[in-house]
């Protein structure tokens, strides 16, 4: 199943998308694409649903009905850094001995669809598209070959991110991680039943119509169970938290000579079975 939300920033709704492209509304069935709602078991029963009789909602989604964050009230958003092998090579780092963990925080969450801005005295704005993980059930120390079981679905995360803030400026990455804007969740939260391989997707990511990434989940180092046991090892994880685990090769910074956004430009990405996102590039905050 393709689960969303719909509607204007902060008023909207839970949704799924059906076979034929429309979306249906969920709101009789629960309040929100959030907590307890996300647990695998709750979302399977609504899959055994006879679609059909919920009611549809006008419009065609991305285009004149907007698309909020697929999951509301997100408590943590954890990613994970130099996850690909190839992404590695071209920043000139090494791969990483155990997963580099960071935070973007939950006011970086915006639609898939939304506007990004650059933030004030930015000069190093970067794109990155990656896989996202979302958990449906909590837990500590979760063992990895139970981790699947604690998942919700995958979709669709653009972890825009200040190379300057992140790298130049001092302390740990998430000060050019986490500036409002930065988290484009979605379109949809994909079960892992439709997703199946998650292992092997592809993903991409153009700027202005070039694109810059075109890479696949196949080279990620360390895999999706592997990420949802380890993080569960230094924080308990609780349904709607998310886990984006890294980017595969063609940022801005591993460009030669670098290219980082300016304002104006629009950002197409997408992984295979994820959908796809779009967002217009705001100029820096004055």
């Amino acid at each position: 199943m393709k689960f969303l939300r719909y509607g204007p920033v902060g008023q909207e709704k839970p949704g799924l998308l059906d076979n034929n492209g429309n979306v249906r509304d969920l709101s009789g069935q629960m309040p929100d694409l959030a907590g307890a709602a996300l647990a695998p078991e709750k979302l399977a029963q609504i899959a055994a649903m006879d679609v059909s009789k919920l009611p549809v909602v006008k419009g065609v989604p991305q285009k004149d009905l907007r698309l909020g964050p697929c999951v509301s009230g997100v408590g943590k958003f954890i990613c994970i850094g130099l996850n690909y092998a190839d992404h590695a090579a071209e920043t000139g780092a090494a791969i990483p001995s155990e997963p580099v963990i960071f935070n973007k925080w939950t006011s970086a969450i915006i639609g898939p669809d939304d506007d990004v801005q650059i933030p004030r005295d930015s000069v190093k704005t970067d794109w990155e598209v990656e896989l996202g993980v979302v958990i449906g059930k909590g837990g500590s120390y979760i063992d990895e070959a139970d981790a699947m079981a604690h998942v919700a679905g995958f979709c669709l995360i653009n972890d825009i991110s200040e190379r300057e803030f992140q790298i130049e400026r001092q302390g740990t990455w998430d000060k050019g991680k986490g500036c409002d804007t930065f988290g484009p969740t979605g379109p949809w939260l994909v079960t892992p039943d439709e997703v199946g391989d998650f292992d092997n997707l592809k993903m991409w990511c153009d700027v202005d119509g070039k694109r810059y990434q075109n890479g696949s989940t196949s080279t990620m180092v360390y895999k999706v169970p592997f990420l949802v046991s380890y993080c569960s090892r230094f924080m308990s994880l609780q349904a709607g938290d998310i886990i984006s685990t890294g980017t595969p090769p063609g940022v801005g910074l591993g460009q030669k000579p670098p290219v980082y956004l300016k304002g104006g430009e629009v950002m197409r990405l997408g992984i295979e079975k994820l959908g796809e996102q779009t967002q217009r590039v705001l100029g820096a905050l004055k």
